[in-house]
């Protein structure tokens, strides 16, 4: 029987610690088909694949190359040199938020953070009139920095959902604790716990997300900002202890 020079095959390949999988088009007609159980997939390459197909479950994803559309020939002679990798195409598998991605994205709250706790703070040194030392507030800044440490620390051991509420309990409880101490009010550092609280829950919700994460992120923002501003607007700031305004 003749030779038809066309050959096929197809097995199952299971990818363990790799991020990418790629082919090199060799034959004249280069066919590839690629199915997985992975939801987030990057097609690379010189080639894309057509028609590919990415939902919740899983990917499938076809190539046809013909020789005519690479960078070097069908055949060669040994004095002849070229670079078949610049014509290779395949998929990288993407990690959307793994455990260091949430923490990087987490310490881009870092600011927010700081200026909210600070601000809770100081409505409470004015609404209370009780003086908070700037060495209180840098011991404060300390404990909400070192959080992060904690989270990307005990992220690699027990992961990140773990690690986040094993960390944020402990910095709630110690500057809780603190603002109890230095305020001399139960109500009002247990209120200032219940923010912290919530401020943390807020942004654990943010890193869960992927599409959604700014528009409900600038949403929650707002509603701070409004709470915030509804629960000063009858301090008198003109007043060196922030007496309230009773009009």
């Amino acid at each position: 029987m003749a030779d038809s020079g066309k050959y096929q095959f197809a097995f199952n390949l299971d990818l363990n610690g790799s991020e990418y999988l790629g082919f090199v088009p060799l034959g004249k007609e280069t066919h590839t088909k690629l199915e997985s159980s992975w939801a987030s997939p990057g097609f690379t390459g010189a080639f894309l694949p057509e028609p590919r197909n990415v939902n919740k479950t899983g990917f499938t994803a076809e190539w046809n190359v013909l020789y005519l559309n690479r960078n070097f020939p069908q055949q060669w002679t040994s004095y002849d040199s070229h670079e078949v990798t610049s014509s290779a195409y395949g998929v990288e598998l993407i990690f959307t938020v793994d455990h260091y991605q949430k923490a990087t994205r987490s310490a881009k709250y870092a600011v927010m953070f700081l200026f909210l706790t600070f601000l809770v703070f100081f409505i409470t040194e004015i609404v209370n009139k009780s003086r908070i030392h700037p060495v209180q507030y840098l011991l404060i800044g300390i404990a909400l920095i070192i959080f992060y440490s904690l989270l990307i620390s005990l992220s690699e051991y027990v992961g990140f959902n773990l690690a986040y509420v094993i960390a944020s309990i402990a910095n709630i409880s110690l500057i809780t604790g603190y603002a109890l101490s230095i305020v001399k009010n139960q109500k009002a550092g247990l209120s200032i716990g219940a923010f912290l609280l919530a401020l943390y829950g807020f942004l654990f919700v943010l890193l869960q997300l992927e599409d959604l994460s700014l528009l409900i992120g600038s949403i929650g923002l707002f509603i701070i900002l409004a709470i915030v501003m509804r629960v000063s607007r009858k301090i008198d700031w003109y007043s060196p202890l922030g007496t309230k305004n009773t009009d």
